[in-house]
């Protein structure tokens, strides 16, 4: 096992010196424009409540709509095959190349033609085969796979594609700038199109009721790769299938404000199939073709293992997906790799876990899907709202299970307080279950730490679970952050009109207990009755490592646990922003119902909890403003937890701090790449590091370098702590009122 995460930490080394940069440059420009884009679009949310329902509808009626686009398509007088695999769609693509004795055969981008290798078929059948998107040509000619769903060269440098270009092809000048390439591949390509007799296309969408292809592209490839071959065949997943001409409304505006952070791309064409062909200027000013019958248009509708999806409630939604890579360019960890490792034999970025498993199984997802940290931002920028983090959980749970069992697996399994099944690997065993260890290393503090951190530990731990000797470890403290507030001789108001549970996390309890009794001196001094009872960790632990029966067996401990306060009318705050998340998110699939719901509706971030007390009328003169902390700075640098943004709540701390007088600036980075136990492990570290240097640059600028910095979540101050000079804290340490703890 050993091994095997040292080969994974050397290819992640090798394309991030290799990719990295080209990678990290064009995913951030298309995840800036996104931003930008789609803060221009009025009733953006609405745009994206109308295309999920449209998405969740025509998948529930899929099989009808199959029937549907069969007879429009036929009415039109094209012809439609529904492929069961990716061999009985080459075999029927191949048939029609080989009855029309096709020599050349040019294609447009198509995610679906790489899923089932069509190229490859089509030159064991003869067949000269061209891409004649630019991204594409580049990689058939650099002989390599896709990077990205919707920029599949998007590893290659302008520099490092004049260079192939020129050796490939020498020119009698050497291609240099962007413009030279790209006439260069105009032309050259627009030769292969001219003598073309097939063309192949995808399909972004397909609407049942008219039988219309949709192709949304950059480029103009696509139109002519329909309109000059006699022969059209279009390629698409049967989940392509939409259910009216008017559906393609919401998808036209997000497609490509998602993608590539464009209002509307250059090219959205509309065919119905078969088309009259438009004059083309190669010999004569005549139409290749007048009337529609004299061109043939093949729909194959692709199966391959979609229809089980579509049964598997889990990866059902992977379905919805629209191929826009949003959730890949919002990816901290794709930023930094691509899709040449975070990615399986066709697909790439968060979404692809879904896509490898149905379609080409789940060892296909296997390596890649721990690269997801459940991070949770592609969330939100999902324009059909796809729940990704979940579909890598249950990937991974569904992998963990499948695990083989090793010999003394019964005794691991036997001595572990967990639900997994044996087999499970150690790695994922271990910090699954840091519940357990937490507190063995707070009962025998200090031993524990000092143990932990001998040589000889940092080497077994490094050989056997995979933890790198480079990250430093946690300090647990003897007393935990319960103890503390049980021993206290502090009398508790007896008037209160607020009452709060302060929820006690793994670290909080156990690590951080600083920010914990930070947060009780500032909820009672805003004249909040406070509890911290002993309550179950919230088994986000276990669900980041896909140990789902493990995290919901604590989801139901933490519901019993607060259930008597809930009751009582207490208010629930949490101090680290993952685990509400797991209360406002997870645990509604973990619990359901009312006790999902009671504990959703009163759980509070704990800035988000101040702020409701201050704009509701308390006094806010007990808290430490900027003036009074002149001692630790009173201007701040602030990361907010990425679940954090994710809930939304990051202005809530912002708001709060700004109102006692600090000035703040904030990063805006996806993630601080630490995740959780991401960063401990041996296999992530450098990329873990890599990508939390971009936080590091943005706190060392000339604005910020002499800021305080702050940061909500626990990952977020190690990663600080381990890339800045500068010790970070929880904000909520500089707002409270003194204490002697």
């Amino acid at each position: 096992m050993a091994s095997k995460r040292s080969q994974k930490a050397d290819r992640i080394r090798h394309v991030m010196a290799t990719e990295g940069d080209s990678v990290e440059r064009n995913a951030l420009g298309f995840n800036d424009g996104r931003y930008e884009s789609v803060a221009r679009l009025e009733d953006y949310d609405a745009y994206k409540d109308r295309a999920r329902a449209i998405k969740e509808d025509a998948i529930e009626r899929l099989p009808e709509l199959i029937e549907a686009v069969r007879e429009t398509v036929e009415a039109n007088g094209g012809t439609v095959y529904v492929a069961n695999d990716a061999a009985d769609a080459n075999r029927y693509v191949r048939e029609l190349a080989r009855e029309r004795a096709a020599e050349t055969v040019v294609k447009s981008k198509s995610m679906t033609t790489e899923e089932i290798d069509l190229n490859e078929h089509l030159e064991a059948e003869g067949c000269a085969v061209w891409e004649t998107d630019l991204g594409e040509f580049v990689l058939q000619v650099a002989d390599e796979a896709p990077s990205h769903l919707v920029a599949p060269a998007i590893h290659q440098s302008r520099e490092e594609i004049a260079t192939l270009f020129n050796e490939r092809f020498e020119p009698e000048e050497p291609l240099e700038t962007a413009q030279e390439l790209t006439e260069f591949a105009r032309e050259y390509l627009g030769e292969r199109i001219e003598e073309a007799d097939m063309g192949v296309t995808g399909a972004n969408f397909v609407t049942a009721d008219t039988g219309t292809i949709a192709l949304v592209t950059s480029e103009g490839n696509a139109r002519k790769t329909v309109a000059v071959p006699d022969t059209h065949v279009a390629v698409a997943g049967v989940e392509k299938i939409i259910p009216t001409f008017e559906d393609l409304q919401p998808f036209v505006e997000l497609i490509a404000r998602s993608g590539t952070g464009q209002d509307i791309t250059s090219y959205v064409s509309l065919f119905s199939p078969p088309v009259s062909t438009p004059p083309v200027d190669f010999d004569d000013d005549e139409p290749i073709a007048d009337d529609p019958n004299d061109r043939e248009f093949h729909l194959v509708l692709l199966d391959n293992g979609r229809m089980a999806m579509r049964d598997d409630d889990q990866l059902r939604e992977t379905l919805y997906c629209i191929r826009c890579s949003a959730c890949a360019n919002s990816c901290a960890n794709f930023q930094s790799v691509g899709g040449h490792v975070f990615g399986g034999e066709t697909y790439s970025g968060g979404i692809a876990t879904g896509w490898e498993a149905g379609v080409h199984g789940q060892e296909s997802a296997d390596e890649f899907n721990d690269l997801c940290t459940g991070c949770s931002r592609c969330v939100n920028q999902c324009p059909v709202k796809i729940d990704i983090p979940w579909i890598n959980t249950v990937v991974r749970n569904r992998r963990n299970r499948g695990a083989d069992e090793g010999q003394l697996d019964f005794l691991v399994e036997g001595l572990t307080p967990d639900e997994e099944p044996a087999g499970l690997d150690l790695q994922k065993r271990f910090f699954g279950n840091f519940a357990t260890l937490a507190k063995l290393g707070s009962a025998t503090a200090p031993v524990s730490n000092w143990m932990a951190n001998t040589p000889p530990s940092r080497l077994l731990m490094e050989r056997v679970l995979g933890i790198d000797r480079r990250r430093e470890l946690p300090t647990f403290e003897r007393e935990t952050f319960v103890e503390w507030f049980r021993n206290r001789d502090v009398p508790r108001p007896v008037d209160a009109e607020y009452h709060a549970v302060v929820y006690p996390d793994l670290y909080t309890n156990h690590v951080r207990t600083d920010r914990g009794k930070a947060t009780v001196r500032t909820l009672e001094a805003l004249g909040v009755a406070v509890e911290v009872p002993e309550v179950a960790s919230s088994g986000r632990a276990p669900l980041s490592q896909g140990m789902i029966a493990t995290a919901e067996g604590h989801a139901h401990e933490v519901s019993a646990d607060l259930e008597p306060y809930l009751e009582a009318g207490y208010d629930v705050v949490v101090i680290e922003p993952s685990d509400l998340a797991m209360f406002r998110g997870e645990y509604e699939r973990l619990l359901g119902g009312s006790r999902y719901e009671s504990l959703a509706d009163r759980s509070y971030e704990v800035f988000e909890y101040v702020y409701g007390l201050l704009e509701n009328g308390t006094d806010p003169t007990p808290l430490r403003g900027g003036d009074a902390a002149r001692g630790v700075g009173s201007d701040i640098a602030y990361h907010s937890h990425c679940q954090q943004r994710t809930l939304e709540l990051e202005a809530y701390t912002t708001a709060v701090l700004d109102q006692l007088g600090y000035d703040v600036v904030t990063s805006d980075v996806e993630c601080c790449g630490m995740a959780g136990s991401f960063g401990y492990k041996i296999e992530y570290y450098e990329l873990s590091m890599d990508v939390g240097d971009r936080l590091g640059e943005q706190f060392e600028t000339s604005d910020t370098a002499d800021r305080t910095v702050v940061a909500s979540g626990t990952s977020c101050l190690e990663q600080l702590d381990a890339l800045l000079s500068r010790q970070p804290q929880h904000p909520i340490s500089l707002v409270a009122p003194n204490g002697s703890d």
